[in-house]
């Protein structure tokens, strides 16, 4: 059945105004104005995150749910995945977000307002953990874009974790941010499988 709900989760220090976020957004409202899609401003806590989205998508069919992630929004894009049964697009996924932002515990300023400060505190990395879905198999189909050229993580790493069954795009150089994104966004769009 064609998706009729599509949610969006940004990265670490990201936001709704990010530019893939903003892409998708106009995408979607341009030429599937009927779906109902949502990128929620995600709360530095992966638990509150991830129960506020549970929340917010509690009424959402899950036969025509999908979710879009990247970095540690493709992290949680695949725990949302796993508890909706849903399909789901990873953009350069935090593969293991309890490793990688360890170093970052203590005062982060957001990416899209320097103004605007919050403290990543210890045991978020602990409730990363709780939120690891590496084990499952997955619940629904899958598609994850992954630069080679990513400063920020391995796309080794990352080709591997959906190595076994999602539809894999290795985009040669590119970055973190997948500036080119409007060239992958029908990709993705089409992927959705959007009312």
């Amino acid at each position: 059945m064609p998706t009729t709900h599509l949610l969006y989760l940004h990265g670490f220090r990201s936001s709704p105004r990010s530019a893939k976020a903003q892409i998708t957004a106009a995408r979607v409202m341009r030429t599937h104005p009927q779906v109902h899609f949502w990128c929620p401003q995600l709360p530095p806590s992966p638990a509150e995150a991830m129960a506020m989205v549970a929340e917010g998508t509690s009424h959402w069919p899950r036969e025509t749910t999908a979710v879009i992630g990247s970095s540690l929004g493709g992290f949680y894009a695949s725990w949302f995945a796993q508890h909706m049964g849903c399909r789901s697009v990873m953009l350069n996924p935090a593969v293991n977000p309890a490793r990688d932002l360890e170093r970052h515990i203590g005062d982060q300023t957001a990416w899209h307002n320097p103004n605007e400060h919050f403290y990543f505190q210890p045991h978020f990395v602990d409730e990363l953990k709780a939120l690891d879905v590496r084990h499952l198999p997955p619940a629904g189909p899958e598609m994850a874009i992954i630069a080679k050229g990513d400063e920020l993580l391995d796309w080794h790493e990352m080709a591997e974790r959906y190595a076994s069954a999602a539809e894999l795009h290795i985009l040669e150089g590119g970055d973190h941010a997948l500036s080119d994104f409007e060239n992958h966004v029908e990709d993705v769009i089409h992927f959705c499988d959007l009312a």
